[in-house]
């Protein structure tokens, strides 16, 4: 969680926001790839571990500093919200358990498309995003699946 705030730091230190914004996704993306656990971690709360839960804080708050700042530069969609990243990381955790072994560096592809795809101006309207709630959900019930050394079979 340190190594996340330390991400949003460094991101937040870039003159240049949309460089900024784009290096911050491209290393938590590339963190989520080298611990498969990461993306878990940055949908969890830690109400016990006061030291966690500043870093979490600290690094979503930075998050959205940085999906403001780019904005305001009129290099980032307006539509964009900080879901869009749980789904970023949904997707990518789903190519890089497929591609593993096969291509591991092919979740490099899906961020620049995601990236190219955030950037403005807007190429047409979004649905909606999921509400945080089911955003969590679906999180919980994939690291539970990711688990799941037989998944779809009943206990």
């Amino acid at each position: 969680m340190k190594a996340y705030a330390q991400a949003t730091e460094a991101a937040l230190a870039d003159p240049d926001p949309w460089h900024g914004f784009t290096g911050y996704i491209e290393t938590v993306c590339a963190m989520q790839a080298a611990d498969r656990g990461f993306a878990d971690i940055l949908t969890m709360n830690f109400p016990g571990v006061p030291d966690l839960e500043r870093y979490h804080a600290q690094a979503y708050e930075g998050f959205l500093e940085l999906i403001r700042r780019a904005k305001d530069g009129g290099q980032l969609r307006e539509d964009f919200t900080s879901r869009d990243l749980v789904l970023l990381l949904m997707a990518n955790a789903g190519v890089l358990g497929a591609t593993a072994d096969a291509a591991p560096d092919a979740w490099r592809r899906l961020v620049a498309w995601m990236l190219q795809s955030f950037q403005a101006p807007a190429r047409g309207p979004l649905p909606d995003p999921p509400e945080d709630a089911a955003l969590y959900e679906a999180m919980s019930r994939a690291s539970q699946s990711a688990d799941d050394p037989e998944p779809g079979k009943r206990r």
